[in-house]
C-alpha cells in the first residue's frame, strides 16, 4: 500500500502564510501527478493545485498568485506554499497522488488524512 502523510496545517490571521507538506511512502514505482484538494464545511471537495512529474503546475483561479505547489521527486513529497491567506481559504486540505505501484499495473489514486487550515482574525 501507499501512505500519504500531511503536515503544516494550523491557524493564521488573514494575510498570513502557511506551508503544507505531504510525504508519500510504501510500494511506489513512480508517482505521476500530485495534488492538493480542500473541503470547507458544507461544500464539496475542490482541487486547489496539481503538479505532474515534469513539475508542470495548475491552480484553481481562487488561489492563483497566492499559492505555489512544488514537489521533490527524490523525497516523494509535495508542498503547498500558501500566502496572503483569506478566511475563505479555511478548509481541510488533502493531499492526493496518482501512483504506479509496479510496472504493467494500473495507477492508483491515494489520499492523505487531511490537515486543517483555519484563517480568521
Amino acid at each position: 500500500q501507499v501512505q500519504l502523510v500531511e503536515s503544516g496545517g494550523g491557524s493564521v490571521q488573514p494575510g498570513g502564510s502557511l506551508r503544507l507538506s505531504c510525504a508519500a511512502s510504501g510500494f511506489i514505482f513512480r508517482i505521476n501527478a500530485m495534488a492538493w484538494y480542500r473541503q470547507a464545511p458544507g461544500k464539496p471537495r475542490e482541487l486547489v493545485a496539481d503538479i505532474n512529474s515534469g513539475l508542470r503546475a495548475n491552480y484553481a483561479d481562487s488561489v492563483k498568485g497566492r499559492f505555489t505547489i512544488s514537489r521533490d521527486n527524490a523525497k516523494k513529497t509535495v508542498y503547498l506554499e500558501m500566502n496572503s491567506l483569506k478566511p475563505e481559504d479555511t478548509a481541510v486540505y488533502y493531499c492526493n497522488a496518482d501512483v504506479l505501484m509496479a510496472v504493467d499495473t494500473p495507477t492508483r489514486d491515494f489520499w492523505g488524512q487531511g490537515t486543517q487550515v483555519s484563517v480568521s482574525s
